[in-house]
């Protein structure tokens, strides 16, 4: 049997529901509240403009002497109808796409993950540019018209047999591991799984009519080219929002306009959402009268996640990650095991007991979520364990014959607010590598937050102003380390580096270590003052 990609379901139902939305995306001249108006965008046209970009993408990178199967670099935002296009019709050029967020903005940093993966060119959003001093060629990706494509001869079918352990797509792991991104590459069989997965995850809850969902984040990420797959299968509709994150009046302007059934959201923006509905009779109404609110990333506050429940929101949870996509969701329903997760169809998974001193101490029997090499989404063999599972470092309790209940992660890892991951070892192992004669310990927290916060433990006792002394210098010494990194993950101002008296952070009563989650608690107040300051700063 033909390995599927997202090109092949594209085709399929190009041909089941041609004139069904494929799209709604941002048109102010077709009204709605301000400047807020949509305008549908056909499964068949999608499919032409494919077409149409892959023709472009083809003439001009053969020109360039790159042949088919050659990795292009891929650097924008990822919110709009044309950068699918674009990574879509790079696939069907024949090359392999190397997708790079917006939000990655040092250059540098992008002409490296691209010489480790073999870039041999890079396109880049013109509000990215000028790109300058970039070692391989390079192309604006822009919305192109008909004269752009002009008189190019139509590309030849897509091959059907392909190696299933081809790479057809590169994406990075949302937070940096050290001094970068890792590079994830998805092979062919990688992505029959996703398209199998994201099926079951997107369908439809009320088979009437078209499922309308909107647009949870970039395209340079795979939780939204998951989402994508899963509504192109079912001839779902997306919509682009004006912005991301969009407000409660920019919901009940896509229920309105464009008959949204369903939100795929993450946490943080849920959670906005859900304390606007706690102020707003009208809105509460209109998110429970959905078919369903998908979200992933964090956990939910407790009290926002009860608030949903008790009012009739009707919630999904998804776990996952970028190397294998979603790997779990919850249970559903109101049973005692409805917020519980459980393992998506068609994979196959292992909760491996953990062997923790603390963790038999406190007689909680963890469980880590193992993806087994017989599961189509285990990542490539150089990212699996000597055993040649992918260990994901996630941690989990059985409360239910197969019903789980997250317990975090290996503790080297936190999740930022908008769900990337940040690598907080790498970052300690710099605090301590530049700033050794000025702090004894240290520990990065932030879990939840914008961005991470550091905590550093003083070699001797210090007065204010040494203390102000100290925070400048790591904040200077941090610069180059800073630069490499997604914006997310820097220690880049003074507001976020705390100072404390050597020894004064809690930790383990065994190993001496200190303690992440402890600190996040004892110092919450002022975490949360500091981070209210970043608003007004």
């Amino acid at each position: 049997m033909a390995l599927r990609t997202y090109l092949s379901i594209l085709n399929d139902a190009a041909a089941l529901f041609p004139q069904s939305a494929a799209f709604q995306v941002p048109d102010p001249a077709s009204g709605g509240t301000g400047s807020r108006g949509w305008r549908p965008i056909t499964y068949s046209q999608f499919a032409n403009d494919v077409e149409e970009y892959a023709k472009y993408w083809a003439r001009l990178l053969t020109s360039d002497g790159l042949p088919q199967k050659s990795i292009v670099g891929l650097w924008v935002g990822g919110f709009e109808y044309t950068d699918v296009l674009h990574i879509y019709g790079l696939t069907r050029a024949g090359y392999i796409p190397q997708l790079f967020p917006g939000r990655l903005p040092n250059s540098a940093v992008i002409y490296e993950l691209m010489e480790m993966a073999g870039a041999k060119a890079l396109a880049y959003d013109p509000t990215f540019g000028p790109v300058t001093d970039c070692p391989v060629v390079t192309h604006i990706a822009r919305a192109l018209c008909s004269d752009d494509v002009k008189g190019t001869p139509a590309l030849p079918p897509t091959p059907v047999d392909v190696n299933a352990e081809d790479i057809v797509i590169i994406y990075h792991t949302s937070g940096s591991t050290g001094r970068l991104p890792k590079l994830v590459r998805c092979s062919y069989r990688w992505l029959e799984s996703m398209i199998t997965k994201t099926a079951h995850v997107t369908k439809p809850k009320n088979t009437a009519g078209q499922d309308v969902t909107v647009w949870m984040g970039s395209m340079a990420h795979s939780p939204q080219n998951f989402m994508l797959m899963g509504a192109i299968q079912h001839g779902s509709c997306t919509i682009q929002p004006t912005k991301v994150p969009y407000s409660a009046e920019e919901v009940l302007d896509m229920i309105q306009m464009c008959r949204l059934n369903r939100i795929n959201v993450y946490s943080p923006l849920l959670t906005s959402l859900l304390r606007q509905s706690k102020k707003d009779k009208e809105f509460l109404t209109a998110l429970a009268r959905l078919d369903e609110v998908l979200y992933t990333g964090l956990a939910l506050p407790k009290e926002d996640e009860d608030w949903a429940y008790n009012n009739g929101i009707k919630l999904t949870n998804i776990f996952g990650s970028t190397e294998c996509g979603a790997l779990l969701i919850s249970i559903g329903g109101t049973g005692p095991e409805a917020r519980l997760f459980h393992p998506i169809e068609d994979t196959a998974y292992g909760f491996f007991p953990i062997d923790s001193s603390d963790t038999a101490a406190s007689h909680t029997k963890l469980l880590e979520l193992v993806v087994l090499s017989q599961s189509g989404d285990c990542p490539e063999p150089s990212r699996r364990s000597e055993d040649g599972h992918f260990h994901t470092g996630d941690f989990f309790e059985e409360l239910f014959p197969g019903c789980y209940a997250s317990r975090g992660r290996d503790d080297d890892w936190i999740k930022l607010a908008n769900a990337v991951r940040c690598d907080t070892k790498g970052m300690e192992d710099e605090v301590r590598a530049v700033c050794g004669d000025l702090v004894s310990e240290c520990i990065i927290v932030g879990t939840g937050r914008r961005c991470p916060a550091l905590f550093v433990e003083t070699l001797s006792e210090m007065g204010k102003e040494d203390a102000e002394k100290i925070r400048l210098d790591i904040v200077r010494r941090m610069t180059l380390f800073n630069s490499r990194r997604y914006i997310e993950e820097r220690i880049a101002t003074t507001q976020l580096v705390f100072v404390v008296a050597s020894g004064s952070l809690p930790r383990t009563t065994t190993k001496g270590n200190i303690r992440r989650k402890a600190v996040e608690e004892t110092y919450r107040e002022e975490l949360d003052e500091a981070y209210e300051g970043l608003k007004e700063a």
